[in-house]
């Protein structure tokens, strides 16, 4: 059965063609589906378009249907173009003329638009707290490894004394950036843009306040074509958000791949989360983080797919749209998978103390002798001059030790501060 069935059938070539992978996609929405319909329901009721009668036993037979979708059992068979269709018919098969009134004041474009707003809403309510508890662990190392000195490196050459409290504790503040970003793809995908029907809203007196309370929406999207065009806007808004996290998250895992190997020796993981060679015997390989570094790679083009598909469509509903949910579904699990597989990885992480004691890394603490003899009174080009002449000649020998004091540096990483901005960050 399709919404738009007038009798005749579509050839199947057009058939597989225009529908996809929507019936398999569908099923991942499939539960905001059952509860649009059910808000749905209870403003036609309100209005006058149902009876008692007809909203209990539609109550009944949409929370039946949830019940099928929460055990496993909801199927959409190839008969049926998408989730909405297979609901209806259900409702039609059991309850007749009054199944088939549940699709008044509505459109297909506003069922996937409720969807869709309802499934981002949650998602990234799960997004956040996986964010969060990656934010946790990297805060918990920053505090262990804080006394632990590390190379800073500038065009990958030693550079300037780092440590583990500053290295963790960069991602941690980055993230609260990601999570700013998700606060925005957040308030976008809090609002109700039911009512707006096929995209110019109903000749029917629908109660749109109602289903934005009984939806759980904290406003509406009041106008009909503004609902519409959220189309591709709702998704491209989550993207981003997405995209920002997969950034940091792919730059601590290329950081990771880096300092796993033989020549910098920085920090190692157990062999359970690494893999070995088929034929090198000594082999510790870090796939997991390059596993992640890909897919969040693979993540930030998301935006720009999403983009390109939407970018020159103009107002009102275009077919194009539903190859929205091909990126965005699968985009959303990949960077769940992530965030969950870096913070349990990150539990178990072997930080090296001793880095430093390799004469190699002597040269990092060529400013800070600068900085000594510019705060003892040489002027700092002299100073300069100094120990680069000093570099010149082998005989650099500095005090492998620093006193950086000012918000955020090495002995004074603000890690309370850095807490306190992602609390109110969640706050917002």
């Amino acid at each position: 059965m399709k919404l738009w069935d007038k009798g005749f059938s579509t050839d199947k070539k057009i058939d597989i063609f225009t529908v996809g992978n929507d019936r398999e996609l569908d099923l991942v929405i499939a539960k905001y589906d059952v509860i649009g319909n059910i808000a749905h329901a209870k403003m036609l009721h309100k209005i006058g378009l149902l009876t008692d009668k007809e909203i209990s036993s539609l109550e009944k037979e949409l929370n039946a249907i949830s019940k099928t979708i929460e055990e496993g059992s909801f199927t959409i068979e190839d008969s049926f173009e998408d989730v909405h269709s297979k609901v209806e018919h259900i409702l039609t098969e059991k309850l007749g003329d009054t199944g088939k009134k549940i699709h008044t004041a509505r459109s297909r474009n506003d069922q996937v638009l409720v969807d869709m707003h309802l499934y981002l809403k949650d998602e990234l309510k799960e997004i956040k707290q996986l964010s969060q508890n990656f934010f946790d662990i990297l805060i918990e190392l920053s505090k262990k490894y804080q006394e632990v000195l590390l190379p800073g490196y500038t065009h990958l050459q030693v550079a300037m004394p780092s440590s583990f409290g500053m290295w963790f504790s960069a991602y941690a503040e980055s993230l609260i950036d990601d999570m700013y970003f998700l606060i925005a793809a957040e308030k976008i995908t809090d609002q109700n843009p039911l009512g707006s029907a096929a995209g110019y809203g109903s000749s029917f007196p629908i109660d749109r306040t109602l289903t934005t309370e009984l939806l759980g929406f904290e406003t509406l999207k009041y106008n009909s074509v503004a609902a519409q065009m959220g189309r591709g806007k709702l998704e491209k808004s989550v993207s981003f958000a997405m995209s920002s996290i997969a950034s940091t998250l792919s730059k601590m895992s290329m950081d990771i791949c880096l300092y796993m190997s033989q020549n910098f020796n920085f920090i190692s993981f157990p062999d359970e989360l690494t893999t070995g060679s088929s034929i090198m015997p000594h082999k510790k390989n870090p796939d997991v983080f390059e596993l992640i570094r890909g897919k969040c790679n693979k993540l930030q083009a998301l935006p720009y797919e999403l983009t390109l598909i939407t970018n020159n469509l103009p107002s009102g509903y275009h077919r194009d749209l539903q190859l929205l949910k091909e990126g965005i579904v699968p985009a959303i699990q990949t960077l769940k998978s992530c965030l969950e597989m870096i913070t349990f990885s990150l539990e178990q992480v072997q930080v090296n103390t001793t880095i430093l004691d390799d004469d190699k890394y002597l040269y990092l603490f060529s400013v800070e002798e600068v900085n000594k003899l510019v705060q003892n009174g040489t002027p700092f080009r002299d100073a300069y001059k100094i120990v680069g002449k000093s570099i010149g000649n082998g005989n650099f020998n500095p005090e492998k030790l620093v006193n950086h004091t000012h918000e955020g540096s090495i002995n004074n990483l603000c890690l309370d501060n850095i807490v306190e901005k992602m609390k109110n960050a969640l706050k917002q």
